[in-house]
């Protein structure tokens, strides 16, 4: 369907080029108006009763969403080609980016799936009584209040809230679900005259509640405290603080939605295998503890899980893939970005992928600085720390010359660093990077003075998982590599390296291998091997019972990694009674030469020889022997009735 996009050159502040901004678009373009949000309102109001209109200001977003509510009608979309584009020292030049920012806002978006969190109001206050009493009595009005004395202070006279002493000592779960270990425990004994009595202490009390505040001024009960929702937490000598959370925790009742961030595949997870522990990224990287082990695989608390997508970033076999967006809408905006901008008459466009601060940043500096180059294209995304090497990958394949990742201070760095690392190994030096730049002013003039290099990719468009984008962007960006490229320790591709002379063809590798990259030959004794399934988790390192297996992080990028091919092979040994082959040669050979005639189930020559047979063999040479294990008593006569009669008879 196409769309109407209502220009708007604020004041005559910049250049807007209609007939660029709809000449590879299905969108139409309104003339240019100069004070939409004033006193052309009545114009904005007209197109938007129009129906699929877009407003190119985000600005004033606000004046256009209550004014849509005033006519009764759906809020329009919105794109912002002033702050990004148009305020510039560049924004004359900023046409063909202008056209692909609109290209891209009319990407459709996915839907993300959601949870609800019932919080019903009830609220734990832990800390000194000092601090924590005249808040549990401001709050009681509102939410169900127990205060946790965990110091010797006076008990509270009134009964408006529930007062306990004791000592908090774990604290799990999220907003509408946590629950609450207590040691110490006294609680109140209301009755009698005088101060209240309080219980005998006791350990390992339980409790749960919707709201926790913690006040005891000590280490926080909980990972990362500020992504834990539901868990406040402040310095119980600043009383501004601890006001601020009285504000915050009457707004947490209610039903709420949680999004629900990532989804997990456990067939695919290559944590563990048999108790033998592979994987651990995400167990690693999580910084919420939302992620912990559940056997073979990991399990994943949404509850808990902020989102960070640190965990799908670094997951080598894409068993846990991020959803808000999911990767492949992630990828069609830059597509479109660059297929547009290219589209609109533009050169080598540089993508600048940042956040809200990001955004803010680049606000700050269209209004008041000069802006951003008219070839660096923003991508806003709601957080930045998962946005890893594949999708770094992608969007070089698409024809960007660079990949710039803007940071902010809350930024998970951890990841980031370890993706952008594996990211340069594949694509080269100087096509991605991080800018670590909180001043408005100095962000530009890096983007301004940054190298820019012409690129001569044949484009592709990258598809499938994670690993796969990542397979076929390499493919492109390197497409006269014949050796091996060496990756980082840590790299979730690489080859299996065994060590013939130590390795005896147990073949345990290949039954505990998550991906199926090491395999076995049913006709011989093989081990073989296939590159680009192999997930680097080290799993078969650690099973190996000779310490014959090694690992390299590398990329075949040939047609090689994706055959089977044999790390190691021996004779195999034939049946001395049937001539069958079973079993590998050397190892039997071995055996032999180590029990035959001195372990005493092997100790005559006849014993002996069953070592050389295959399993059908042996079987019937113990059935046949006189001290067979397997032999019963003799079979008991049958009875006839000519038998019963006959008994009869002789009495």
């Amino acid at each position: 369907m196409v769309k109407s996009l209502i220009l708007c050159d604020c004041m005559g502040s910049q250049t807007l080029d209609a007939d660029r901004l709809a000449g590879t678009q299905t969108v139409v373009c309104s003339r240019v108006h100069t004070a939409l949000c004033t006193t052309q309102i009545e114009v904005a109001a007209q197109a938007m009763q129009g129906g699929d209109a877009i407003i190119a200001c985000q600005q004033e977003r606000a004046v256009f969403e209550d004014l849509a509510a005033e006519l009764g009608i759906d809020p329009p979309g919105f794109v912002d080609l002033r702050d990004r584009a148009g305020w510039s020292e560049q924004g004359a030049q900023a046409g063909p980016k202008m056209a692909a920012l609109v290209a891209e806002a009319l990407v459709p978006a996915t839907m993300t799936r959601n949870i609800d969190v019932v919080s019903d109001g009830t609220c734990l206050i832990a800390g000194p009584g000092e601090a924590i009493l005249p808040l549990a009595a401001q709050l009681a009005d509102s939410l169900a209040v127990t205060a946790l004395i965990t110091d010797d202070g006076d008990l509270p006279a009134s009964r408006n809230f529930d007062a306990v002493r004791g000592r908090l000592r774990r604290v799990t779960g999220a907003l509408g679900g946590f629950q609450i270990t207590i040691d110490a425990l006294q609680q109140v004994v209301p009755g009698g005259r005088g101060a209240f009595g309080l219980t005998p202490p006791r350990d390992g009390g339980q409790s749960a509640c919707d709201i926790v505040i913690d006040l005891t001024g000590g280490t926080a009960m909980v990972p990362a405290p500020d992504k834990r929702e539901g868990y406040l937490r402040a310095d119980p000598r600043d009383p501004v603080a601890v006001a601020r959370l009285a504000f915050v925790a009457v707004q947490l009742t209610g039903t709420f939605e949680k999004p629900l961030f990532l989804r997990l595949e456990e067939t695919l997870c290559a944590h563990a295998r048999a108790g033998q522990v592979g994987c651990s990224n995400c167990l690693d990287i999580c910084p919420t503890g939302a992620i912990t082990p559940a056997g073979d695989h990991v399990a994943i608390d949404p509850m808990i899980c902020a989102g960070c997508g640190a965990c799908a970033a670094l997951c080598p076999s894409t068993a846990i893939t991020y959803d808000d967006p999911p990767v492949a809408q992630l990828l069609a905006r830059m597509e479109t970005l660059a297929r547009a901008f290219r589209g609109a008459g533009g050169g080598d466009p540089r993508l600048l992928v940042h956040d809200a601060h990001g955004a803010e940043m680049i606000r700050l500096a269209a209004r008041f600085g000069r802006g951003i180059p008219a070839d660096v294209i923003p991508l806003e995304l709601k957080v930045i720390s998962g946005f890893g090497h594949a999708e770094m990958l992608a969007a070089l394949a698409y024809g960007f010359a660079g990949v710039t990742v803007l940071l902010a201070p809350t930024t998970e760095r951890e990841a980031l660093e370890r993706e952008m690392a594996l990211a340069a190994a594949i694509a080269g030096a100087g096509k991605v990077e991080m800018l670590d730049e909180s001043d408005p002013d100095n962000m530009s003039r890096v983007l301004y003075h940054a190298d820019k290099t012409c690129i001569s990719t044949d484009f592709v468009l990258p598809m499938g998982n994670r690993r796969q984008i990542a397979r076929l962007a390499a493919q492109a960006l390197n497409p006269q590599a014949e050796a091996r490229i060496d990756l980082p320790y840590g790299a979730p591709y690489g080859a299996v390296l065994v060590d013939t002379e130590a390795c005896t063809l147990c073949l345990s590798c290949v039954s505990l291998c998550p991906s199926g990259a090491l395999l076995d030959n049913p006709d011989m004794p093989q081990l073989r091997f296939q590159e680009d399934a192999c997930l680097q988790c080290g799993i078969c390192a650690n099973i190996c019972p000779e310490d014959a297996i090694a690992l390299r992080p590398q990329l075949d990028l040939s047609d090689a990694a994706l055959a089977q091919r044999v790390l190691n092979e021996e004779e195999p040994f034939a049946c001395i009674e049937c001539g069958a082959l079973f079993g590998v040669k050397s190892t039997v050979e071995r055996i032999m030469d180590k029990l035959a005639g001195s372990h005493p189930m092997f100790a005559s020559s006849a014993q002996a020889r069953m070592i050389q047979m295959c399993d059908n063999c042996r079987i019937k040479v113990q059935f046949a022997q006189g001290d067979n294990p397997f032999q019963g008593g003799a079979k008991p006569k049958v009875r006839t009735t000519e038998d019963y009669l006959s008994k009869r008879r002789d009495h």
